[in-house]
């Protein structure tokens, strides 16, 4: 089976909330039709660094204007998409809301929502990305429950 290589980059979109430190999500249909909740990511494009590409699919997905504060992790992972076994490596930002309106959000997500950091651990549907959190919640020296 050929195999290709991919790099992404995404945000951990935060602003302060009622309760709290809020992450926007964003929920999209899997393969099978189930509603998964993650953060937003995207392929770094030809020429483009991680951290701009990330910025870029902050804006597209969530209809959000971010910016970094820091480099949180890399992930990666491996899947099979039309016959081709791909390894993706996602490169994650820890990034402050400055504007924009999360109705503003692609065609590819359905819906983008504000969660309680805790809540937003607990939601998001991949265990690698409830990690970035967790780091996420570390870096903003906030505990989070077990």
């Amino acid at each position: 089976m050929k195999t290709r290589f991919e790099h992404s980059a995404g945000g951990v979109v935060i602003r302060d909330g009622p309760g709290g430190v809020e992450i926007a999500l964003a929920s999209r249909r899997t393969r099978r039709g189930e509603l998964a909740w993650g953060l937003p990511k995207g392929l770094v494009e030809e020429g483009e660094a991680p951290e701009a590409a990330a910025l870029r699919e902050v804006r597209e997905e969530t209809g959000l204007i971010a910016e970094t504060r820091q480099h949180l992790d890399d992930i990666s992972y491996w899947f099979v998409w039309e016959g081709e076994r791909v390894k993706k490596k996602v490169s994650f930002y820890l990034m402050d809301v400055v504007g924009g309106d999360t109705s503003l959000h692609d065609h590819e997500m359905e819906e983008v929502r504000w969660f309680p950091l805790a809540d937003a651990v607990a939601e998001a549907s991949y265990r690698t990305e409830q990690g970035v959190l967790r780091k996420a919640a570390e870096a903003l020296g906030l505990g989070l429950p077990a």
